[in-house]
């Protein structure tokens, strides 16, 4: 234990992940420099899209804080105040865009279920079940796209070689991380696993909160899917939606591996990439994107934040 209460061994992965996070942010910022005139037109063109499928891009987004609220309400026992949880997902989301790996999130959603009554490790627990969940919900989806649509492999060949790619990276870093445990170590991740595997239990012991949990995060991608699905049609962009599904589940997926503030620069990145190997030309591919960002992250951005601060005076946080 360090002079400021601190272990050593956490210390030091903090410091490990601002530095990835500040490496993550500077090569964005790099590559929009270097391609600055492509984000103009990007932006002239997002100008003049179609607004009434902005407007519908809006409404997705909006609905995306209803769909975690109902996630997160499956994931727990206990009846969670309804206007508190959906202001709470609202004010995360813009926690998420201060802090690395989903730090802000998890704090805000943390607190809040201690607040509601749940002990730590209780609250814990569901915001793990609740996250396995979520990546569950996008994998299926990932593959069942594959599976049903072998004109998508044809197309856009990029895109399954991609969905291996995750998955086998995402095995490597599970294998590497069992490895690396130490035996008291691997003994308390053991236990919080047997907490986690009895917390799931206690979710599929009862229909409607196994509904919330896997409808409300099944909605929570769709929806954020349908935010770029609409974006791109606003630009008027030939693309198929299942396409444009594929890109964003394999893009979100991809950023989970980089930590950085609410995906910022890892999440754009990724999204570029996959929506140009599935057919859309580069600049609107740079216009979906940004569309996406500015619906579901800039301008919920400063309310987010206020509501934060509203739910931590009236003692929500």
């Amino acid at each position: 234990m360090s002079a400021t209460g601190v272990p050593p061994s956490l210390g030091l992965r903090r410091s490990w992940q601002l530095a990835v996070t500040a490496v993550v942010l500077v090569a964005a910022v790099w590559v929009l420099a270097a391609h600055r005139h492509a984000v103009d037109a990007s932006a002239d063109r997002l100008a003049v899209a179609d607004r009434a499928w902005l407007l519908a891009a809006g409404a997705a987004a909006l609905a995306t804080w209803v769909c975690a609220a109902v996630a997160q309400q499956g994931a727990v026992a206990e009846r969670l105040p309804a206007g508190q949880l959906v202001a709470a997902q609202f004010a995360a989301c813009a926690a998420n865009h201060l802090l690395p790996a989903g730090v802000g999130a998890s704090a805000v959603n943390l607190r809040f279920l201690t607040r509601c009554g749940l002990s730590t490790a209780r609250s814990a627990t569901a915001l793990a079940v609740k996250a396995a969940v979520g990546g569950l919900v996008r994998f299926a989806l990932a593959v069942a796209l594959l599976l049903a649509s072998p004109r998508a492999q044809r197309l856009s060949p990029a895109l399954p070689r991609a969905c291996v790619m995750l998955s086998v990276v995402g095995c490597a870093a599970a294998v590497a991380t069992a490895v690396a445990l130490s035996g008291p170590a691997r003994r308390g991740v053991g236990r919080a696993a047997g907490r986690v595997l009895a917390d799931v239990r206690a979710v599929h012991g009862s229909r409607a909160r196994a509904c919330a949990l896997w409808g409300g995060s099944l909605g929570f991608a769709l929806l954020h899917a349908a935010v770029l699905i609409a974006v791109v049609r606003a630009l008027d962009v030939p693309v198929p939606a299942g396409h444009v599904l594929l890109a964003y589940l394999l893009a979100s997926g991809a950023a989970v591996l980089l930590p950085t503030p609410g995906g910022l620069g890892s999440l754009d990145a990724a999204l570029v990439l996959t929506l140009t190997a599935a057919g859309t030309p580069g600049v609107a591919a740079l216009s979906a994107v940004f569309g996406y960002r500015m619906l579901t992250a800039w301008l919920p951005l400063l309310p987010g934040l206020l509501v934060l601060a509203v739910l931590a005076r009236r003692s929500a946080l």
